[in-house]
């Protein structure tokens, strides 16, 4: 039951130093929330008819389409938590907001986004853009409040019938919360916001070219 709620230990504490482990750091929880809590509440719906989906072409394409959009959810709450997180230890709103911009940017670009995703990604990818870029850091709240869109997504995107959605609706809003417990102290535990920004701020070295 805890392995379900996302409250198992996360053994990887190694600390986030820069752009680049920042925006592993994001991809991969967000991944895990996104893929645990969709496969976590379609199993559970199913049973034991669970591998039974994926063999129905029409459910495997809403399958699809629902992970990638509660996936993109889950980089957007993260995002936003970070973001808050550096405004809490005096980082300029400006310089907070140029950064998580490039991160959503970068994990866009390492992940390459598949058509099987659906038309409406392109709707949701600018949605998530522009929460980042307006977003007033001095307003968020630390808590679980921020983390608003993910449950949300499972809830919208499940491929689940809408009788049956909702009757889950609080557990399933609240099986998504529960996951970013952990990932929320990993944050505070891990993240070294000042030396992230410092070497943001240092001048790209050239890269070395060999002889001819």
């Amino acid at each position: 039951m805890g392995h379900y709620f996302g409250l198992g230990k996360n053994k990887n504490h190694a600390r986030i130093e820069d752009a680049d482990a920042l925006a592993l750091f994001i991809n991969t929880r967000a991944s895990h929330v996104s893929q645990t809590s969709l496969y976590g509440y379609l199993r559970t719906r199913a049973g034991t008819r669970f591998p039974e989906l994926f063999k129905n072409p029409d459910i495997l394409i809403s399958i699809n389409i629902a992970k990638w959009h509660i996936w993109l959810a889950c980089v957007s709450d993260l995002c936003i938590f970070i973001g808050q997180q550096m405004h809490q230890s005096g980082r300029d709103p400006a310089e907070i907001e140029s950064l998580m911009s490039s991160m959503l940017d970068r994990i866009l670009q390492q992940t390459e986004i598949s058509a099987e995703a659906g038309e409406d990604i392109e709707s949701a990818l600018e949605k998530a853009d522009q929460r980042i870029k307006t977003c007033d850091w001095s307003q968020e709240r630390d808590d679980d409040t921020i983390f608003s869109q993910s449950p949300t997504a499972l809830y919208y995107w499940s491929p689940i019938a809408d009788e049956l959605k909702q009757r889950d609706e609080i557990i399933v809003r609240n099986s998504v919360r529960f996951r970013w417990i952990e990932i929320r102290r990993s944050v505070r535990q891990q993240l070294d916001i000042e030396l992230i920004f410092q070497n943001e701020s240092r001048p790209q070295q050239p890269a070395a070219v060999d002889a001819l």
